[in-house]
């Protein structure tokens, strides 16, 4: 292999692993903040916290995946010789990236504004059941090989057979997720006593029919993807 394709093939293995870190990030932030929704009247502090936190490691995966899609169809030859997802993950990943910042956008409209702009309400909640939806399936055909990434990146043997740059380029997929949360973290902070007018606040429960097709679409994904498995 020549100096060229050794370099090109590190450069989808790097953006293969940062795109698994950033990922592993927003699924625990994810897990957190879906577990506030039970309960929003005691826990709204932190679902807003955790939601505007969201926002930094989300922007670092969407430009990481992008990333990926751009240099894929512009016939990069290593991006080309990786492959694209499969079909069905294609079709879910614009769909998870609209839910997603759409959720994201309004809850800090939300923040912003209270819980006066009914709109807005229902654009939060219908977005966050699409979100789930999504994320579900799109967790379910990545699970497996996230933590196997991340260890590959962190296992010193590794470090050591590939030098110093390996090392540095670790570091640096380090430092953006890092940066990502810190800079997601300051509007975080700043909205924090944006939660004061939710106080007392019973509104929209996520339950009833929207639940239910949330659990029909996540079903047939996950059925659909072990048949092709």
């Amino acid at each position: 292999m020549t100096d060229r394709a050794r370099g090109e093939a590190s450069g989808v293995v790097g953006n293969e692993r940062l795109t698994a870190l950033t990922g592993a990030v927003v699924l625990v932030l994810s897990v957190a903040e879906i577990a506030t929704v039970p309960t929003l009247g005691s826990l709204m502090v932190a679902h807003f916290f955790v939601g505007v936190l969201l926002a930094g490691p989300v922007v670092a995966k969407t430009a990481s995946t992008g990333w990926r899609f751009i240099r894929y169809y512009s016939w990069d030859p290593a991006y080309r010789r990786k492959g694209p997802p499969r079909p069905l993950l294609r079709v879910i990943a614009p769909l998870l990236v609209a839910s997603t910042f759409t959720l994201i956008g309004s809850g800090i409209a939300l923040a912003v504004t209270g819980p006066a702009p009914e709109i807005l309400v229902r654009v939060h909640v219908v977005s966050f059941l699409a979100w789930l939806a999504t994320l579900a399936m799109h967790v379910f055909a990545y699970v497996r090989r996230v933590p196997r990434l991340i260890a590959d990146d962190w296992r010193r043997t590794v470090l050591q057979k590939r030098g110093k740059p390996e090392r540095s380029r670790r570091r640096m997929r380090l430092a953006a997720n890092i940066a990502a949360l810190a800079l997601a973290g300051i509007p975080a902070v700043l909205l924090l006593p944006t939660a004061a007018s939710w106080e007392g606040w019973r509104g929209q429960a996520v339950t009833g029919p929207g639940v239910l097709a949330v659990v029909v679409c996540i079903v047939t994904a996950v059925a659909v993807l072990l048949k092709r498995r």
